[in-house]
This record gives C-alpha cells, sequence and structure tokens, in this order.
C-alpha cells in the first residue's frame, strides 16, 4: 500500500527536519544517510524517493535551519516587544546557543562547509545572509544607511565568529570570556 501524498510530505518534513538539527552538530560529513534513514524509522532505500541526491538534501536541512531571527522578530512582535539589537546579540551569544549547536544557527555550525557545497545550498545560504543583515539593519539606529550596514556586516560577521570560536576551545572559562567579550564590545553605541 502506497503512501499518501500528505503522509509523503509529512515524512519529507521529518527527514529535512532530522538533517538539519545532525548536520548542525556534527557537520554536513558528519552525519550519514543510513543514520538518517535509521534515526527516521526509514530504509537507505527510500531516501531517494525524498531526494534526487545528497545535495538536495544538503540544501534544504541548510535552508530550514535559517530564518531563526526573523522567527524570533516575529515572536517578540507577536508580544508587543519589538525585538533589539541588544536582545538579538545577547540570544545569539548565549550559553544556551553554545552548547546547542544542533538548535542554533546553521552559519555558526556549518559556515566552512557550506562554503564547500553545491551552488544551490551556497545561493540559499547567499540569500540568507542578505535577509540577516538587513534585518540588523533594521534594528540599528543609524540614519546613515551605509554605516548601518557596514555595522550589521561586522556584527553578523562577529556574532557567527565568536559563536564558532566559542565551541571549538576547551577551555570553558575562555569560551565564555569570547561570548561575552563580543557580546559587550558590539553593544557599545556608535
Amino acid at each position: 500500500m502506497g503512501y499518501s501524498k500528505a503522509q509523503k510530505e509529512k515524512t519529507h518534513k521529518r527527514i529535512v527536519a532530522i538533517a538539519s538539527k545532525r548536520f548542525r552538530e556534527k557537520g554536513l560529513a558528519g552525519f550519514g544517510i543510513a543514520e538518517l534513514m535509521k534515526e527516521a524509522g526509514l530504509t537507505v532505500g527510500g531516501f531517494y524517493r525524498h531526494f534526487d541526491s545528497r545535495d538536495e538534501l544538503v540544501a534544504e536541512a541548510v535552508s530550514d535551519a535559517f530564518g531563526v531571527w526573523q522567527r524570533q522578530k516575529e515572536a517578540a512582535e507577536s508580544k508587543g516587544q519589538p525585538l533589539s539589537f541588544a536582545k538579538l546579540i545577547d540570544d545569539y551569544l548565549s550559553n544556551a546557543h553554545r552548547k546547542n549547536p544542533g538548535t542554533g544557527c546553521a552559519f555558526s555550525a556549518l559556515a566552512p562547509e557550506i562554503a564547500r557545497s553545491d551552488k544551490r545550498t551556497r545561493a540559499l545560504t547567499s540569500e540568507q545572509v542578505r535577509d540577516d543583515i538587513e534585518l540588523i539593519v533594521g534594528l540599528l539606529p543609524d540614519k546613515d544607511k551605509r554605516v548601518a550596514r557596514a555595522r550589521a556586516i561586522l556584527t553578523f560577521s562577529s556574532l557567527v565568529g565568536a559563536m564558532s570560536l566559542s565551541r571549538a576551545v576547551s577551555d570553558e572559562v575562555l569560551s565564555r570570556e569570547i561570548l561575552t567579550m563580543v557580546a559587550d564590545l558590539l553593544k557599545i553605541p556608535t
């Protein structure tokens, strides 16, 4: 008996969600199709009913991880509390984010690997980076668009870099210091 389109779509989304989390935890090469399908409760052969290639899965899984800041902004606005620049920084450079890469930012978890990915994944990444920079620009008080964009690019790069480094070091004190110092420096008014 075959699956309905709705069942197939639900299964597809479950596979993508699992892959999105595991790729952020283990890297794009650190989690294979066999492991993914086993975790999803499916056979390896079933993978090709949902994806033409591993690259297609990677693009969908990375894309699924994107949009965290937009969702955070929308959630804050729905509560009548607009997202602030300082809150975005504090949430991103938090200990909770550092300890949970599987539910966090795809950029801090995967940027070097995404750089070596296929064109589709890199195009999706480029679009999301543009969107995130514009979101940060909208949180800044700067009237000069060029200055605001430069500060947004610096902020975005600093956040991703600080989170990546804080996860890379084995010294817990140094890890927290990286996050705290970068957060404090980014929040200094210009």
